[in-house]
């Protein structure tokens, strides 16, 4: 349907962007992987899946073609809408992930907020074979920011994790590193959780 956007950012979080394509603005569910590719960026190209629920039409964005086949895997598992797929995404990079699914690591997908046991099972039966036979590799640019606090915690809230848990697990990894970056600052709250 819509297999990418390309115009300017005229807001970002690690949650959500919202893009600017030809005076037409769309709200853009974003991972933790992209956020950290795009926040600096004026404007940019995201690939996009638009998922169509009853209630809603919700787009989801990537700054890489690998994170969007990751998701699309993802959310072809039975168990896995596309809210979790996102939270595994912003968790583990795609290539962290088809490794943990490739080796098996089911420990590696069960330490992300909302994959159980079963999920996690389920995901590497899956997704194994298709995981071998693609090669995926994406860096992730380190993250600084005045709003390190606040970045992290609307990121946490919009993953669907409670306000005041996630200001107390943000809080105490700000303490532990006050100079990490605002994806390694979520993903350890996330830990914590």
């Amino acid at each position: 349907m819509i297999a990418f956007l390309k115009g300017q950012f005229v807001y970002k979080s690690p949650a959500v962007a919202y893009m600017d394509v030809q005076g037409v603005g769309y709200e853009v569910n974003i991972s933790l992987n992209t956020y950290s590719q795009i926040q600096h960026l004026n404007e940019g190209l995201l690939h996009t899946v638009l998922i169509v629920r009853e209630d809603a039409r919700l787009l989801y964005g990537f700054f890489e073609p690998a994170e969007k086949e990751m998701f699309l895997h993802l959310i072809s598992v039975s168990g896995v809408g596309p809210s979790t797929a996102r939270i595994i995404l912003s968790y583990l990079k795609p290539s962290e992930l088809a490794r943990a699914v490739i080796q098996g690591d089911n420990r590696t997908l069960e330490a992300v907020k909302g994959v159980g046991k079963k999920t996690a099972e389920r995901i590497v039966m899956e997704l194994k074979d298709k995981m071998a036979k693609s090669d995926m590799d994406v860096n992730i640019l380190p993250v600084k920011n005045n709003t390190l606090r606040n970045d992290a915690l609307n990121a946490l809230t919009a993953l669907g994790i409670q306000r005041q848990a996630a200001g107390q697990a943000v809080d105490k990894v700000i303490r532990e590193n006050p100079e990490i970056s605002v994806e390694d600052l979520i993903k350890a709250a996330l830990r914590s959780l």
